[in-house]
């Protein structure tokens, strides 16, 4: 990723209020680039979009990915340059009680926003879905980009899946002058993050509240990174799409190598390591099927893009740990995220 690349860069975003996109126009901003953002209300209470008032200096747009005219009316007048997709309804147990809803924001919503960049003409699209789109079965190795597609039983993966094919139909139609590009990203950490069932917002809630966390599957291995991580991928992605769109149209994986695919229980394990007497038990009773083992293979990115995960587990524990404490203690939130991306950007990114 080349920073001056970014300067001044017309990004139109989809789901900026939420957790990953709350920190994609902190990095967008930081580099330079003109951001409007499109997205319904911050998802949870409290936001790290609110609480690090990113609000000012992008255009913040309210609307649904599900409004096509909306949604195309907002991506035209934003005359963007390169377009990433991240508004979803993103989390599976969610979608076993909503499931229409999530087809209709995960799969219409992805088909609104390819037709809107029909009008836009934007020189990239990336539509952001996720590690779990991939088909489980005896498969006995990291996924790879060329792999069947199909998820689980679950509707979040599912609506995912269609989307990546969704996708794709649009690309090879040729109907259009943008570049088209998808990115299947590992499960991401980091701080400001408060949506209900995800690792360490549940952990930061049991913890503060002297608790112990509650884990369904403690043995599951998942992989894992700093939400930084994917997002210098994405933006590595477009950069190079921007310049030489034929050579990089496609899917992309970006998760992290072998040393990162932990399990949750040493994972909750090494980040209560952050708090006083903080632990987890198992949660028995019925819950919503997992995947035992999900693994990414990103050898693509890593050859092609030059692009791995910089930020070693350890530290992104220590950092979302930092956070959320700092932001407890009533911390300038704006102040921290601009810290952790300078911090990041001085580690992977020559300027």
């Amino acid at each position: 990723m080349t920073p001056a690349f970014w300067k001044d860069r017309r990004v139109f975003i989809t789901g900026h209020t939420g957790f990953k996109g709350a920190w994609l126009v902190a990095l967008l901003r930081h580099l330079g680039a003109q951001v409007t953002g499109y997205a319904l209300d911050p998802p949870t209470s409290p936001s790290l979009f609110d609480a690090a008032r990113l609000a000012g200096g992008i255009v913040d747009l309210r609307g649904d990915v599900r409004d096509a005219s909306v949604l195309e009316e907002a991506m035209c007048q934003a005359q963007a340059e390169i377009v990433i997709h991240m508004a979803a309804q993103a989390l599976v147990r969610a979608s076993y009680q909503d499931p229409l809803g999530t087809y209709a924001t995960n799969v219409m919503g992805t088909a609104h926003v390819l037709k809107a960049a029909r009008r836009a003409t934007p020189a990239v699209v990336l539509v952001v879905t996720t590690d779990k789109v991939y088909r489980h079965g005896e498969l006995n190795r990291p996924f790879r980009e060329d792999d069947p597609l199909g998820g689980q039983a679950d509707p979040y993966s599912t609506s995912k899946a269609c989307a990546e094919l969704i996708a794709a139909q649009y690309r090879g139609a040729r109907s259009h002058a943008c570049a088209v590009l998808t990115a299947r990203a590992g499960n991401v950490i980091g701080g400001g993050d408060f949506a209900q069932d995800r690792i360490l917002p549940d952990a930061v809630r049991a913890f503060s509240r002297g608790e112990r966390l509650a884990l369904r599957y403690p043995q599951a291995i998942r992989p894992w990174q700093h939400v930084l991580d994917p997002l210098l991928g994405y933006l590595t992605l477009c950069e190079r799409s921007f310049q030489q769109a034929a050579d990089y149209e496609g899917a992309w994986n970006f998760g992290p190598d072998a040393r990162h695919e932990w399990s949750v229980e040493s994972l909750v394990d090494a980040f209560a390591q952050h708090w006083s007497g903080a632990g987890w038990h198992w949660q028995g009773g019925e819950h919503p099927p997992e995947t035992d083992v999900l693994r990414l293979d990103s050898g693509k990115a890593r050859d092609r893009l030059d692009w791995s995960c910089r930020l070693p587990l350890d530290d992104a524990l220590r950092w979302s740990a930092d956070f959320y404490q700092r932001m407890d203690q009533e911390a300038d939130v704006r102040a921290l995220m601009h810290k952790q991306i300078e911090d990041y950007l001085a580690r992977c990114v020559s300027f």
